[in-house]
């Protein structure tokens, strides 16, 4: 499932808790375009573009939506990514592309 979804990026590695310069978002190592890591909901990574864009623009197999893990506080923890599957979004809804539809190598 995972490699049929794209899923296969390594995870984010863990920031040291004594270092304190800035974190820099992840880059993609074909294209070097910046990219977002999430968890799945199955427990896999992926890797996702930095933008939104309407669904009528992203072909099926790589429409992502990012979603909060539900909690005891207000304030948001985690974000899993969740395929969109099942029942098609709207062509104006706004969905995450995976990073590998759009990686453009050298």
């Amino acid at each position: 499932m995972a490699r049929l979804d794209g899923a296969t990026a390594a995870p984010r590695p863990e920031p040291d808790p004594d270092d304190v310069s800035w974190i820099e978002p992840p880059s993609c190592p074909k294209c070097g375009a910046p990219i977002r890591l999430h968890p799945t909901n199955y427990d896999r990574w992926v890797s996702l573009a930095m933008v939104e864009l309407p669904a009528k623009d992203v072909p099926e197999p790589f429409r992502w939506r990012l979603t909060k893990l539900p909690g005891r506080s207000s304030i948001a923890t985690d974000i899993v990514a969740v395929r969109v599957r099942g029942v098609d979004p709207l062509p104006s809804e706004a969905v995450v592309p995976a990073h590998r539809m759009m990686c453009a190598p050298d």
